[in-house]
């Protein structure tokens, strides 16, 4: 990752432009007959910040030093930014934005709506920890439903390090490579989540269920995962070699996870058996 700088021009026509909009009775202030300048002044913006006058000149003058994320937030809540311009104006001071709240176990209904549209394609909607939120009817036949259950047993890295039973579906030989996979992404998760109750609970059970995540989670490597090439062995329709492509939503909490065909193999004639199998099984008796 390339380190970040502070850009003071960008930084000082930003501050500018958003103290110009913002009304002075919107920020509880009397707007006074004699007002020249559209917005706020910049001492009333100081003052709210709770800095000095100086300080905050200077910033705007594009040669003030570089602001805490703390000054930040404080210029943030003076300007009454929305979360995007907050966002903005730390990454032009050259800091990381402040993580959000996390989107928790709700669905957003255009993505459940998105994901029973992929009537061909297996679909997941999974959390940065690794639940599963969601998932459509080809999902479950190739991966099974786990959705309904409780607390840890939906989560896909709990499986695979705490039930013997979660690895059958994928080569033995290609274990060690999932259980880097799993721990990385779960220890990038886990960062962005600093002081998350829920994602300490996780790691200590899983240190507790597992030497082999005990061991992996030592080694602190970090990875995102956004796509893989990935085999399951399924019980009906055999070995299957897949693409797993994941799309992050815009704050990194929940994820879609869609499991294509590769080109050149017989994937998608298996998927469309599956297709065929999967539904099979969910019709009534």
């Amino acid at each position: 990752m390339a380190r970040m700088t502070i850009d003071r021009r960008e930084l000082a026509d930003f501050l500018r432009r958003s103290r110009e909009r913002v009304r002075p009775q919107d920020a509880g202030l009397s707007a006074g007959p004699r007002r020249r300048t559209p917005g706020l002044r910049r001492e009333e913006v100081a003052h709210l910040a709770g800095m000095s006058a100086d300080y905050y000149i200077r910033l705007e003058q594009a040669r003030g030093p570089q602001p805490s994320p703390q000054m930040l937030a404080a210029l943030a809540r003076a300007l009454r930014l929305t979360t995007d311009e907050r966002d903005h104006l730390h990454l032009l001071a050259g800091h990381r934005p402040p993580a959000g709240p996390p989107a928790g176990e709700h669905v957003p209904p255009g993505l459940l709506h998105l994901l029973d549209q992929l009537d061909t394609t297996p679909a997941q909607v999974l959390s940065d920890l690794g639940d599963v939120l969601a998932q459509n009817a080809m999902a479950r036949a190739l991966l099974g439903g786990v959705c309904t259950v409780s607390e840890h047993g939906r989560n896909v890295v709990w499986r695979w390090f705490a039930d013997p039973g979660a690895r059958t579906a994928y080569p033995a030989e290609e274990h060690a490579y999932y259980s880097r996979l799993h721990v990385a992404d779960l220890r990038a998760a886990v960062g962005r989540r600093a002081g998350d109750p829920a994602a300490a609970r996780l790691v200590e059970r899983l240190h507790g269920a597992s030497e082999e995540f005990a061991e992996l989670w030592a080694r602190h490597e970090v990875a995102v995962r956004r796509h893989s090439r990935m085999r399951v062995v399924h019980p009906v329709i055999g070995p299957l070699d897949l693409d797993c492509q994941v799309l992050l939503a815009p704050g990194g909490e929940q994820r879609l996870v869609l499991h294509t065909p590769p080109p050149g193999t017989d994937a998608a004639e298996r998927l469309a058996l599956l297709r065929v199998v999967g539904t099979e099984q969910f019709l009534p008796s």
